[in-house]
């Protein structure tokens, strides 16, 4: 695959040329927001073009890092820009690089001021993002994961809502805290191995005693980014503050960030202490499953609502995945997806009525299904996928990550399903209030319905939620083998540790 090596950078590096083009942008005000609008949506649209590109070169029946570059970087250590990608991480990767268009387009009409310096940030945080899902050397990727705090806190604090400065400092602070302890984890493993390869470090056994204090350590990353329960209190107050874009982006893909390490790092280098500390990942995660759902079910702004629920839904995704079975990690993955589409989705919903009420109280709505249809369709499937009814993209990985749930404590299994029960409490509570009901507020009466920009924006994301439920195997199977090589990798290392205790 090493004639294919250009095609990884040329995805991550892409949208620097387009920052590049934005800032040669010259002209009076209306011209330039203009412009850095079109220069940013034709960048961000060539990227999720060249980045399909890897989906057709990728090669399913093999757990390889595929199409992989190498420069070196520092002289005379291990450390080199490597990047690569399997098929864990290559959906990461087309997930973000959909998003951001998205994104993009969904701000057109929004944001009026600085717009040269919002789509910067957005083009960077795309470069930061795909290089983080694509980073094959352990320090190359702490670089991309925390260069994604700069662009995500410019886009909180400058463009958001009045109490956005402190949204955007308790994000900064909450993810750096975390990811300083996974620093000096990683300079612990390069002094016990002698490199920072990933695939290298995957393969290097690690001390039992070792592993404790090094899976410590990345948790406290990892689980502030998904977020786990109880460092998720941050993201409600991000959330309500961002921009719709800045909404849409963080739910879709940073969130994944932290269960992407989790399955990168944690799992394959750490596996007996990912095994004596799954329990402790089970409870936290049904707390959060449980406790948030509760949480979101009372609230009466939109984006709180749909925040409380993205840490359930992540919940069910960390579950999955330390069941370490074929079907809980499968699940995990998928629902990681299928969040990124749907979570997004619902905050493009709430941008929609906010850019014409400037409210996101629920009970400045109602009715709107008389005036705007074409909306409560929309809002409507977003919905359905949320609460996982069949045929959508929600059902399958909620499906499978029970089933992986039931395999380890039927208990586990059924405390965790206690979320599908009250998912569909609150996000059904929220469309009727929201969508059905007498029109009667004077204001919701002169709404228009979905621009035909509106509609670009959602019909994508509609064909995919449709897509990843009715035909789930065209998503999994490019994904089997590498979780299948992870499982298996998991379970020898146990064994070899079981065996080697035994003999103790």
């Amino acid at each position: 695959m090493m004639g294919d090596a250009p095609l990884l950078t040329l995805v991550i590096f892409l949208p620097l040329v387009g920052v590049l083009m934005i800032l040669a942008t010259r002209g009076d005000e209306a011209q330039v927001a203009s412009n850095c609008r079109w220069q940013a949506l034709l960048t961000s649209g060539a990227v999720f073009l060249l980045s399909l590109l890897i989906w057709y070169r990728f090669d399913p029946t093999t757990a390889d890092f595929q199409m992989v570059d190498e420069v070196a970087w520092i002289p005379g250590s291990s450390i080199a820009y490597r990047v690569g990608v399997d098929g864990i991480s290559m959906w990461f990767v087309l997930l973000s690089t959909l998003l951001t268009p998205i994104c993009i387009l969904a701000s057109w009409e929004a944001i009026q001021s600085r717009v040269k310096e919002y789509m910067i940030a957005f083009l960077v945080l795309e470069t930061l993002m795909v290089g983080m899902f694509c980073a094959l050397d352990i320090l190359v990727f702490y670089v991309f994961f925390e260069g994604v705090l700069i662009p995500m806190f410019l886009i909180i604090g400058v463009w958001g809502g009045p109490r956005r400065v402190y949204a955007a400092f308790k994000f900064f602070l909450y993810t750096l805290l975390g990811s300083v302890l996974m620093l000096i984890a990683i300079l612990a493993m390069y002094w016990q191995a002698g490199t920072t390869d990933i695939p290298t470090l995957m393969a290097f056994k690690f001390a039992p005693e070792v592993q404790t204090w090094l899976w410590l350590a990345f948790f406290a990353s990892f689980a502030v980014k998904v977020p786990m329960w109880p460092v998720h209190t941050w993201l409600p107050d991000a959330h309500v503050e961002a921009p719709t874009a800045g909404s849409v982006i963080l739910a879709g893909v940073l969130l994944k960030m932290g269960g992407y390490g989790f399955l990168r790092f944690s799992i394959p280098m750490f596996p007996e202490a990912s095994a004596d500390f799954a329990p402790l990942v089970y409870a936290l995660s049904v707390i959060a499953v449980i406790y948030t759902s509760l949480v979101a079910l009372v609230q009466q702004d939109m984006k709180k609502l749909i925040a409380y629920s993205s840490v359930a839904h992540m919940g069910f995704v960390t579950i999955g995945m330390f069941t370490m079975t074929t079907q809980g990690v499968e699940g995990s993955i998928f629902q990681m997806l299928s969040h990124g589409i749907v979570s997004g989705a619902l905050f493009l919903c709430v941008g929609v009525v906010y850019d014409r009420m400037h409210t996101r109280e629920i009970a400045a709505y109602g009715g709107l299904a008389n005036n705007m249809p074409r909306y409560a369709l929309v809002f409507m499937v977003f919905t359905m996928a949320s609460v996982g009814l069949p045929s959508t993209s929600g059902f399958v990985g909620e499906l499978l990550i029970l089933a992986g749930a039931f395999q380890v404590n039927t208990w586990l299994a059924a405390l965790t399903a206690t979320g599908l029960v009250l998912g569909a409490a609150y996000m059904l509570y929220l469309y009727r209030r929201v969508i059905f009901g007498v029109l009667d507020k004077d204001a919701l009466k002169a709404l228009l319905d979905l621009s035909p920009r509106e509609i670009a924006v959602f019909a994508p994301l509609i064909v995919l939620v449709f897509w990843m439920g009715i035909y789930p195997s065209s998503f999994i199977d490019m994904m089997s083998v590498s979780v299948d090589n992870l499982i298996t990798n998991y379970k020898v290392a146990l064994g070899h540790a079981g065996t080697a205790v035994a003999a103790r």
